[in-house]
């Protein structure tokens, strides 16, 4: 009997699929569910396209013979059409998201979306379709990221923690906002602040944000490996998300699950990603949507809470963490939504 999946692998530029792609693969080895990339591999049962591909012919001569097809959606590209962007990039992204909706509409029998937010922002844009659709929140492995470590919290002063690929273009703005987020909180706190940002910066925006505020503490780790992250995780008092319109950003799950706070603005998925006590989310304060300038003051407030209550906010982030968000729960979903058991 026929039980093995294929994987169309992510096109590069939407970001967040390669660990995605990773954290199933294993899952799939742990269950000795086979595996393969080949579209036309006699022994695939389903298939799962990991955002987009071009292999448009291939996917369509897959889906006559009966092969059930899901595709994973994250958000749209988006950035593009509100800051200036050079043209070959514009037309990379709106050539993306074409790309993607196309599949969604006339290839995909069921579409798995990373959020209800993401899945209300395709279907506004474009439009209800009939197939088969469900959310399924990312995944982390909770043996990994994990709350008990040697690391912890400097005792002398508040450590703001952000974790971003890239900070560069619009998303600079992220990192902005973090400068004036810290120092807003060292107004209120009467105490050090310091910033630590993991990530990749260009010296130019470094330097922007030096200059911005001379009197703030930032410590620059750069890009650290994944296996890195958990031990920054337990060693900041709050996680800063600092991603606009994110569809489930997998810094959010990882903090919580190291037992670390996360500080969000009301955009994209945040607000049904951090419940329970697992941090806080305010009021952008502006339109989002059009990259204006966000609110400071209430987003430091909040972060003054989580500073003040900081042990009790962490117990609830890995509860949440466990409840909500553990790897094998993700896994086992996506094995369902593909008729595959192991």
């Amino acid at each position: 009997m026929k039980n093995q999946i294929c994987l169309v692998p992510k096109l590069i530029g939407l970001g967040g699929m390669v660990t995605f792609q990773a954290k199933f693969i294993q899952g799939l080895l742990d269950r000795g569910i086979p595996y393969s990339y080949d579209l036309q591999h006699p022994d695939n049962s389903a298939v799962l396209v990991i955002g987009g591909t071009r292999q448009l012919w291939n996917l369509w001569r897959t889906k006559q013979k009966g092969v059930s097809i899901i595709q994973r959606l994250n958000g749209m590209n988006w950035m593009h059409r509100v800051e200036k962007t050079p043209l070959k990039a514009y037309l990379r992204a709106e050539l993306n998201n074409r790309l993607l909706a196309f599949i969604r509409k006339f290839l995909a029998d069921t579409i798995v979306y990373q959020s209800f937010f993401s899945r209300e922002w395709w279907q506004d844009v474009y439009g209800l379709k009939n197939q088969k659709n469900l959310v399924i929140h990312n995944g982390v492995d909770l043996t990994l990221f994990r709350s008990v470590g040697p690391e912890r919290p400097p005792e002398a002063h508040d450590r703001i923690l952000l974790v971003e690929g890239h900070l560069s273009g619009a998303n600079a703005r992220g990192l902005k906002t973090a400068v004036s987020l810290a120092q807003e909180v060292k107004s209120l706190r009467h105490r050090p602040v310091e910033l630590m940002v993991v990530g990749e910066v260009s010296e130019a925006v470094m330097s922007q944000a030096i200059n911005m505020a001379p009197n703030v503490w930032i410590t620059w780790r750069g890009v650290l490996p994944q296996v890195e992250i958990p031990a920054i995780d337990r060693s900041a008092h709050v996680l800063f998300s600092a991603d606009l319109n994110a569809a489930c950003p997998n810094s959010v799950i990882e903090a919580m699950a190291c037992g670390l706070p996360v500080l969000a603005y009301d955009t994209g998925a945040l607000k049904e990603l951090i419940q329970e006590g697992a941090g806080e989310v305010v009021d952008y304060g502006a339109d989002h949507w059009k990259l204006e300038d966000p609110a400071i003051i209430s987003l430091a407030r909040a972060c003054a809470r989580i500073l003040e209550d900081n042990t009790e906010y962490r117990q609830h982030a890995r509860l949440r963490a466990e409840t909500a968000f553990g790897l094998d729960k993700m896994v086992d979903a996506y094995l369902d939504a593909l008729g595959v058991r192991s």
